[in-house]
């Protein structure tokens, strides 16, 4: 049958690759990140972080909903490929919206996010309609994604506050579908044990679009340091930036990626570990990454004087949103909390006293050393862990 001809062949065992087609789909989120880490630059206040926030949460998930289906789904087919496409001109369309999506292009945004979803859903199901269960679960996926859609509409044609409350209330239902099984009344839950994923292609997909945020951070602070004048305080503003975001990447890419991808690889229950793991907890790394980016922005305009609230937050609670997302993504996949991700929340919220009485420079060289103790500490961790077993396997 033609549905079954549009999966992935999962009879041959290994790692299913990412395509070169996911990568360029990815180009879309790469716009994505900019805009969102321009729009709180611009407007770093309550409303203007709620906004990003839940304009993130969107973005996030158009991403990761897509991520999921090409796992299922192979994008060598051309069927699969087109959807894909299509998928990145609606993305753009919501991209260009970001900017001025609670103001006049509401309604752009909300139509193309909708799109995004609900299209992307009612394709699925059409290519899958040769295997019950994932029929099944892409039936409940877009009776969820009609009921949110409505309120994505209906706030981007209403104004002021009642578009923040409908978009709001769109989002929660949206995030609160996976939880709840996706449960349409009569036909019952979906259930994540029936699942069957490729864990690898999942967590290489949730690593890439890591990369790309952090990319987002390196253009952030190489932009603003080419903009403006290089004395000695800009240049150690940039260094201690670039030393945080190498900070998060060794945090997440030099032993946990891989490992997280061997776990949920050989879990019982692999889709709910990848749900809970990717769907949920690894936004939080992805906003910390962001935030960090837009107070790296304002301390190399702003190195000296005092900090102000805006800058010691995003200083300070960029890491730690990335922190606490890696400490509940080590716990969701590993069944274990960590301690050297739990130190570095602890030492960041040590911070917060003392936040205002420093220089914005003094407060980023504190939190960035705070995640290159984390990036150690984990690394003389794990290479003790490999000295043990190495000398096990001697012994033996």
């Amino acid at each position: 049958m033609l549905s079954h001809r549009m999966l992935r062949d999962r009879q041959g065992g290994g790692h299913a690759r990412v395509t070169y087609v996911e990568l360029f789909f990815d180009l879309v989120f790469v716009f994505a990140v900019t805009q969102l880490s321009h729009g709180l630059i611009a407007h770093p206040t309550p409303q203007g972080v709620v906004e990003t926030g839940l304009l993130l949460m969107a973005v996030w998930w158009a991403w990761i909903y897509t991520a999921w289906a090409t796992n299922w789904l192979d994008p060598e087919r051309p069927p699969v490929r087109i959807m894909l496409f299509v998928g990145m001109v609606a993305g753009m369309l919501m991209t260009m919206a970001i900017p001025r999506a609670f103001e006049d292009r509401g309604l752009a945004f909300a139509g193309a996010f909708v799109f995004i979803q609900l299209g992307r859903s009612l394709f699925t199901l059409w290519a899958v309609r040769g295997d019950a269960v994932l029929r099944r679960t892409f039936q409940h996926i877009s009776a969820w994604f009609v009921a949110s859609g409505v309120l994505w509409i209906a706030g981007g044609l209403a104004d002021g506050p009642w578009r923040l409350v409908l978009w709001g209330a769109a989002i929660a239902v949206e995030y609160a579908s996976p939880a709840l099984g996706f449960w349409v009344p009569g036909l019952g839950r979906v259930r994540a044990t029936e699942w069957d994923i490729e864990g690898g292609h999942l967590a290489e997909r949730c690593a890439l679009f890591t990369i790309i945020a952090l990319g987002e951070s390196i253009l952030v602070m190489g932009a603003t340091t080419a903009a403006i004048a290089w004395t000695p305080m800009v240049i150690a503003a940039f260094l201690t930036a670039f030393a945080g975001s190498l900070a998060m990447w060794w945090i997440y890419f030099s032993f946990t990626a891989e490992a997280a991808s061997t776990a949920i690889r050989h879990a019982k229950n692999s889709g709910h570990v990848a749900r809970v793991a990717y769907t949920y907890t690894h936004l939080l790394p992805i906003a910390g990454i962001i935030v960090t980016a837009v107070g790296d922005e304002w301390v190399i305009h702003h190195p000296l004087g005092h900090a102000d609230p805006k800058t010691a937050a995003a200083l300070i609670g960029g890491p730690f949103l990335f922190l606490l997302g890696g400490l509940l993504f080590k716990k969701a996949v590993f069944q274990a909390w960590s301690p050297s991700r739990g130190a570095g929340l602890v030492g960041l919220v040590v911070l917060v006293p003392v936040s205002g009485a420093v220089s914005p420079l003094v407060l980023s060289v504190a939190t960035t050393l705070v995640l290159i103790g984390v990036a150690v500490w984990e690394t003389l961790v794990m290479r003790g862990r490999e000295t043990l077993s190495h000398g096990e396997g001697a012994d033996a």
